[in-house]
């Protein structure tokens, strides 16, 4: 029942900000030049940004070093995902500007900022040496592969035509603020307590302003735009079935094989394996000219759902 609530409460905040971005765009306080900036705001200053401040909070050295076999089963499941995923937009035949939404649906979630309070709430503050397990991985799978998937699946690139290699794209803004979190973190460096502050101010913008930018995505295409056609309910189930499955399944195969979990440590990594899709999907996909309404909508109707799989993924934890 308090995963329930707790899931509830997290749902409930996210829906009231997404309906303020709705409302002041279709009162016409939101115009197209704030859409079109909104994007730059986000990736290239508060994400990195917020990124830098998450790791040197949450991380140590001593807990880097201490939680390297978890990564392995978070770098097995994220690898599954991904392949998974690209078989089935072969399969079904998912369009071009859809794929990489797709891909990333099954693969990346929003950890930071639904999944931590999600499960500092459902287990402690002792869970979180093994939350920053999943949210490393997730953190360089988003931006080092997820990306890829996001840029190359632009339907306005003409076919066969040949790019030149963009560095910038190797090493995306958020990744680079990881990066470098990395660097201080390894070597110790302090950060006057001001830079921090400010970094952590400036990257608090992060999830209010990708929430309202999905709000005026949605006043754009009108709620008639939320939907369950079949990409949608294939990418759902990537998200809720297929990938805590997947994290499930190299869990039982690495007791089977004689490595020893916590069970809090396993608990964990699935109920972070389902949490909700990207809130700056629909941005990413936005920049490479894709789907932007199918971006919303799965990133939308998975955070609406993640109420009810919360305490059924409970149930299924509980029995490993």
């Amino acid at each position: 029942m308090e995963a329930f609530i707790t899931s509830l409460q997290s749902v409930v905040e996210i829906v009231l900000v997404i309906a303020l971005g709705y409302w002041l765009r279709r009162s016409g306080h939101l115009g197209d030049k704030f859409k079109g900036e909104i994007s730059f705001i986000i990736m290239k200053v508060a994400l990195p940004a917020s990124i830098f401040v998450s790791v040197l909070k949450y991380l140590t050295r001593d807990k880097l070093a201490s939680l390297s076999g978890g990564l392995v089963f978070a770098f097995g499941s994220f690898a599954a995902s991904y392949l998974l995923a690209w078989i089935l937009t072969k399969v079904l035949k998912v369009r071009k500007g859809r794929r990489g939404t797709f891909i990333n649906m099954f693969a990346n979630a929003n950890t930071i900022f639904i999944g931590l309070p999600l499960n500092m709430a459902l287990f402690g503050t002792k869970s979180l040496p093994y939350f920053l397990v999943y949210y490393v991985m997730n953190t360089v799978s988003t931006w080092a592969v997820g990306v890829f998937f996001i840029s190359n699946d632009d339907p306005t690139a003409e076919k066969g035509a040949k790019k030149d290699f963009n560095w910038r794209k190797l090493l995306p803004a958020p990744l680079v603020g990881f990066l470098v979190s990395l660097v201080f973190l390894l070597l110790a460096i302090p950060v006057p307590e001001w830079i921090n502050k400010t970094l952590d101010m400036v990257g608090g913008i992060v999830t209010p302003m990708s929430l309202i930018y999905i709000g005026i995505i949605l006043a754009d295409a009108g709620l008639k735009s939320i939907r369950f056609d079949r990409d949608t309910v294939w990418a759902l189930l990537g998200r809720f079935v297929f990938a805590p499955a997947l994290m499930i399944s190299f869990i039982l195969i690495g007791r089977s094989m004689g490595t020893t979990m916590p069970s809090l440590e396993s608990s964990t990594l699935i109920i972070q394996a389902a949490a909700p899709g990207l809130a700056v999907l629909p941005i990413l996909v936005g920049q490479s000219h894709g789907d932007v309404d199918y971006a919303t909508n799965v990133v939308t109707t998975s955070t609406v759902l993640f109420v009810v799989v919360v305490p059924i993924l409970m149930q299924v934890v509980s029995l490993l």
